[in-house]
C-alpha cells in the first residue's frame, strides 16, 4: 500500500513539473537551476550524516546550515545587482572577481569529484559488488566517459539529461519526504519516536558543519544566469529557490532524525539506502535512480563549467579541452586516494573561499556607495567564509 501511495506522489509531482503552464513560467525556470543545483547529491548524504553526528539536535544545525548558505546569497544577489548598474569596478574589485572566478572553477572540479564518487557509491549499493573497490572503478569510468565526450563531440548531446534528471530528482524527493512523513506518523503514534544523543559537540560539531557548506550550496548558479535572465529575475529566483530548497531539507531532516536510529558503527555514504528499505520497498530503487541521474547530470554541468571558466581566466592559454583532461586527472587522482566524505570537506572549503570573495566583493561595492551598515555585514560574511575555509573539517 504504502509503495503505491509513493509512487502516485512521484508521478504526480512529476506531472506538476512538466504542466506547461509551470513549466513554460519563466519565473519557474529561472526557480528550478539553482533549485536543483541546491536539493543535489547531498540531499541524500546529509541526513544520515546529520542524524549520527547531531542526534536529536540535527535539525537545528540544518536550520543553521540553510541561514550561512541564505547569507552568502544575500551577497551574491547584491553584486548582482551592481552588475546590473554597469557600475565600473575599481581595479581591486576586478582582481577579487578574477581569483573568485579561479576559486570557482576550483571548485567545481572538486565537485565533479563529489558528484562521481557518490555516483559510484549509489550505482553499486544494490548490486553484489558493493565495495569501495568497485565504486571507485565505476566512478573512474564515468570520468573516461565524460573526459571522452568533452574531447570528441561536447556536452551538447548530453545537455538534455539536465532538464530530465531535474524533474526525476524533485519528484522522487517528494516521494522520500511523503514516506518518512507516513513512517514518521506511524512512529509517533506508536511511541517509537526518539531523541538521540550528540556524538559530536563544541568546537568539533561547529567545524563539521562548516564541512558540510557544500551539500546547501548551488545558489550562485543564478549568478551566472545572465544570458538568459535579467538581473531582478535571477535575483528573485535564487532567494525563491532557497527558501524552498530550506523547507525541504528542515522537514527532511526533521522526519529523519526522530523516527530513525542511525548506527555509527554501520554508517557510509549509502546509509539513507538501508534506511529507507524500513520505510518502502520501493524507495532504495527510487532514490538510487534519483542519486544516480543527478549526480550524473551535475557532474557534466560543472565539468562543462569549469573547463569554460579556466579558459576564460588563462584567456585561452588552457583550452576547455585541456581543462577536462585536468579536471578528470585530479578527479580520478582524488577517488582512490580519498573517502567521500574527505571531498566533501574539501569542496565545501573550496566554495566557502568563492563566497568569502564574492562577500568581499559585495563588501567593496556597498562602501563606493557609502552604505557602511551593508559594507560591515558583508565584511563579517566575508571573515565567516575565510573561516570556514580555513577549520571546517569532514565526516569521521
Amino acid at each position: 500500500m504504502i509503495n503505491a501511495a509513493i509512487l502516485t506522489v512521484v508521478i504526480l509531482c512529476g506531472g506538476l513539473l512538466i504542466w506547461p503552464r509551470l513549466a513554460n513560467s519563466t519565473a519557474w525556470r529561472a526557480t528550478i537551476t539553482p533549485l536543483a543545483s541546491i536539493i543535489g547529491s547531498g540531499f541524500l548524504v546529509l541526513g544520515p550524516i546529520l542524524d549520527t553526528s547531531y542526534g536529536g539536535y540535527a535539525p537545528l544545525v540544518m536550520v543553521g546550515l540553510c541561514v550561512v548558505a541564505y547569507l552568502f546569497g544575500s551577497a551574491i544577489r547584491f553584486n548582482i545587482a551592481e552588475i546590473d548598474r554597469r557600475a565600473t569596478p575599481s581595479p581591486v574589485v576586478a582582481l577579487l572577481e578574477t581569483s573568485a572566478s579561479v576559486v570557482l572553477a576550483f571548485a567545481f572540479i572538486i565537485s565533479v569529484a563529489y558528484y562521481l564518487n557518490l555516483f559510484g557509491s549509489f550505482g553499486v549499493s544494490l548490486t553484489d559488488v558493493n565495495d569501495a573497490f568497485h565504486a571507485n572503478l565505476l566512478t573512474t569510468a564515468v570520468f573516461l566517459l565524460i573526459l571522452f565526450t568533452g574531447l570528441t563531440r561536447g556536452f551538447l548531446a548530453l545537455e538534455r539529461l539536465e532538464q530530465v534528471s531535474v524533474g526525476l530528482k524533485l519528484s522522487i524527493i517528494a516521494g522520500l519526504v511523503f514516506g518518512l512523513a507516513v513512517h514518521f506518523g506511524q512512529q509517533a503514534s506508536g511511541g517509537g519516536l526518539m531523541f538521540d544523543p550528540p556524538r559530536i559537540t563544541g568546537w568539533a560539531g561547529v567545524t563539521l558543519m562548516a564541512g558540510l557548506i557544500v551539500t546547501v550550496q548551488g545558489f550562485e548558479t543564478s549568478r551566472y544566469l545572465g544570458a538568459t535572465y535579467d538581473a531582478e529575475m535571477r535575483i528573485r529566483s535564487m532567494r525563491r529557490a532557497q527558501w524552498i530548497s530550506a523547507g525541504i531539507y528542515c522537514l527532511y531532516i526533521f522526519l529523519l532524525t526522530y523516527a530513525f536510529e542511525t548506527d555509527a558503527d554501520a554508517f557510509d555514504e549509502t546509509t539513507i539506502i538501508s534506511l529507507m528499505q524500513a520505510v518502502a520497498p520501493v524507495l532504495p530503487l527510487l532514490l538510487v535512480l534519483a542519486a544516480l541521474s543527478a549526480q550524473f547530470s551535475a557532474a557534466i554541468a560543472d565539468t562543462s563549467g569549469s573547463g569554460g571558466l579556466i579558459a576564460e581566466v588563462s584567456k585561452g592559454v588552457v583550452t576547455e579541452k585541456r581543462a577536462y583532461i585536468i579536471l578528470v586527472g585530479a578527479g580520478i587522482m582524488m577517488t582512490w586516494t580519498a573517502n567521500l566524505f574527505e571531498i566533501i570537506s574539501y569542496a565545501s572549503r573550496a566554495f566557502a573561499l568563492y563566497y568569502a570573495l564574492q562577500c568581499g566583493i559585495a563588501a567593496l561595492r556597498a562602501n563606493e556607495r557609502k552604505r557602511y551598515g551593508a559594507t560591515a555585514f558583508f565584511f563579517s560574511l566575508a571573515i565567516l567564509g575565510v573561516a570556514i575555509t580555513l577549520f571546517g573539517t569532514q565526516v569521521e
